[in-house]
């Protein structure tokens, strides 16, 4: 009994809404019920995650079908839900599920349609049964990779914010003298962050955790935090630490004076929230919007890692060279980076 509470309690947490034990049910909602009471025997993180993926597969079917009944559950339902995956996009125009995360998604879901199709069998069979997993390698993206024309035309665009950037929108106040820029904005903040990632092939996410003195103008390194906690020591071009050095002289002090916070890059002080630390988010519309300016389509931060990558392999050859700057634990990572991209095929086809 003691269990029991426990699990519907822990049902509860995660949007299943508790109900009364039924001899036979036939909402997928309450099969969900049955199936971590009686089928789940892992651990307690492990439940967290699979109530999470199942609540996403219920979330999608009601919204589709507006019911949540077996029957709605069919093969074609679950190349939907697959697809719906696949195509979601977050705020920075990235994939929101990659196909590792999507595989262990189904996963999930197939001992999930195993455990209802072996005590009631659904009308057009088991929903997952030919369902194949998505291909993932061990291949990065290189072909989303900043050619030297986007890094180019990413970093004229960035120089062009100081001159200009977010002018005030309204033109009948200033309608005899030029618009100024708007109180909240901060260019140099925001070309030094653009500058940053491309001058270093840092992770969006470690920029901002950066402190102030992980900044070294000696030596021309910077101290990211990076996935897992671990701190990795980039090499930056004097170029970069020149974008960095113009928002400490010129901008910074403006916002210090309100946060008092050691992080690198500061909100605005007209935020009323917050930290005065940056969110991953905030970076990520930073980049957006000068590859709006720029001209530049469908490439992300991460784009800009992948372009260091290339760079360091095309000019030295050297795969320690790309594992040191970009900080990969294996090598086999920093390999990628010698494939050859299709339209870089075709050239050397195309001039045989």
């Amino acid at each position: 009994m003691q269990n029991l509470k426990k699990s519907l309690q822990n049902t509860t947490e995660n949007n299943f809404k508790p109900i009364p034990a039924l001899e036979q049910p036939d909402s997928l909602r309450d099969w969900a019920e049955w199936y971590f009471d009686f089928e789940v025997t892992t651990a307690a993180s492990s439940r967290k995650v699979q109530r999470r993926d199942l609540a996403l597969l219920l979330s999608f079917l009601l919204k589709e079908y507006d019911t949540l009944e077996r029957s709605v559950w069919t093969p074609r339902a679950s190349r939907a839900f697959q697809d719906y995956l696949r195509n979601t996009l977050d705020e920075e125009g990235k994939r929101h599920w990659g196909d590792r995360t999507i595989n262990r998604i189904f996963a999930h879901l197939k001992t999930f349609a195993s455990f209802i199709h072996k005590h009631r069998s659904f009308p057009l069979g088991n929903p997952l049964e030919k369902l194949k997993h998505i291909p993932v390698g061990m291949a990065l993206e290189v072909e989303r990779a900043l050619t030297a024309s986007e890094r180019n035309r990413l970093l004229d665009g960035a120089d062009l914010l100081v001159h200009g950037g977010m002018i005030s929108r309204d033109r009948n106040r200033y309608k005899e003298k030029r618009r100024p820029q708007r109180k909240n904005y901060r260019p140099y903040r925001n070309r030094a962050i653009v500058y940053l990632l491309i001058e270093t092939g840092m992770r969006c996410g470690a920029v901002p955790k950066l402190n102030i003195d992980d900044i070294d103008f000696t030596q021309r390194k910077v101290s990211a935090v990076e996935k897992g906690g671990a701190v990795h020591e980039y090499r930056i071009s004097k170029d970069g630490l020149r974008a960095i050095r113009d928002y400490l002289e010129r901008e910074r002090a403006e916002d210090f004076e309100k946060w008092q916070s050691t992080a690198l890059f500061l909100s605005c002080a007209q935020n009323a929230h917050g930290t005065g630390r940056l969110h991953v988010r905030g970076i990520g519309h930073i980049w957006a919007h000068v590859c709006q300016e720029a001209g530049v389509v469908g490439k992300t931060p991460h784009s800009a890692r992948h372009a260091m990558g290339r760079y360091i392999m095309e000019q030295t050859g050297n795969v320690a060279a790309v594992q040191r700057q970009l900080g990969h634990k294996n090598a086999a990572y920093s390999l990628q980076y010698a494939r050859i991209t299709a339209s870089e095929l075709d050239r050397v086809l195309d001039e045989r």
